[in-house]
């Protein structure tokens, strides 16, 4: 039997999750269909439950409603506790468990680029959702050290304040967009500057070597800063890429390879 899956959003036109999976069950031999879903703003909930009762298997939860699918479900994974925000749901026992695949997603993009995260001192631009989401994972592959700028500085203490006792064994730090200086192996875009055109200035006191931009299929100045300086900088495709995997590895039991789809 067909098994069903959708993503979730709203807007939803532009995702590429139901091409990704489709070639996902091509590679690995999965029998399945996968849909897009535009739910209305306050149409989330019904949405799932209408999906899951009609026999759905899984579901990927993007822009706005991660948050909100956190707070539905019954059972959440220990990396979409800290996220606070789930993109990958299922039904198991009667109970909706949630997942927050991003963080790994972005770890599987950045060692298939051949860089080297163990030990490493990274930067994250901007203190949003999606930098909370993906600093477990990273810490969990054995980053070091995290610095977290954001242009209200309150708002990195409070991420760090939040996440201090999830990575122990790394530090964490806050720091605001003025004061960016000193030398890293990564610097991680999580900012919406690539999505919304604001150029984001990087000092030249401020050191990296590889740069890793989440967002895809735009203009962004933050990479094209990285290629003035001649260097490695990637957009996020790949993370897209790989959080899918890790979502079709949660439900199907099976993990495609991410360097067969980038």
């Amino acid at each position: 039997m067909t098994k069903q899956f959708a993503v979730i959003g709203n807007p939803i036109e532009q995702s590429r999750s139901p091409e990704l999976h489709h070639a996902f069950a091509a590679k690995t031999g999965v029998d399945l269909n996968y849909k897009k879903i535009l739910a209305p703003l306050d149409g989330f909930e019904s949405a799932v439950k209408a999906f899951f009762n009609q026999n759905g298997v899984g579901m990927n939860v993007t822009v706005p409603f991660k948050e909100q699918a956190f707070a539905l479900c019954d059972q959440l994974t220990e990396r979409a506790k800290i996220a606070k925000a789930v993109n990958t749901l299922w039904m198991q026992d009667g109970k909706l468990y949630g997942d927050n695949t991003d963080g790994q997603g972005l770890v599987a993009a950045i060692q298939a680029l051949g860089w080297n995260l163990e030990n490493s001192r990274i930067l994250i631009l901007g203190a949003g959702g999606a930098t909370r989401g993906v600093i477990y994972p990273l810490v969990q592959a054995g980053v070091k050290q995290v610095v977290i700028a954001n242009r209200t500085l309150a708002r990195a203490e409070q991420l760090v304040e939040d996440l201090k006792d999830a990575v122990a064994n790394a530090v964490l730090q806050a720091i605001s967009l003025e004061q960016l200086t000193g030398e890293f192996d990564i610097v991680i875009n999580a900012t919406s500057a690539s999505l919304t055109g604001d150029a984001l200035q990087l000092p030249e006191s401020l050191v990296f070597h590889h740069a890793y931009e989440m967002a895809y299929g735009k203009p962004s100045s933050f990479l094209d800063q990285a290629q003035a300086r001649q260097v490695p900088a990637t957009d996020g495709f790949g993370m897209l890429v790989g959080q899918a995997i890790e979502a079709f590895y949660i439900w199907n039991k099976v993990k495609p390879e991410l360097k067969d789809f980038l």
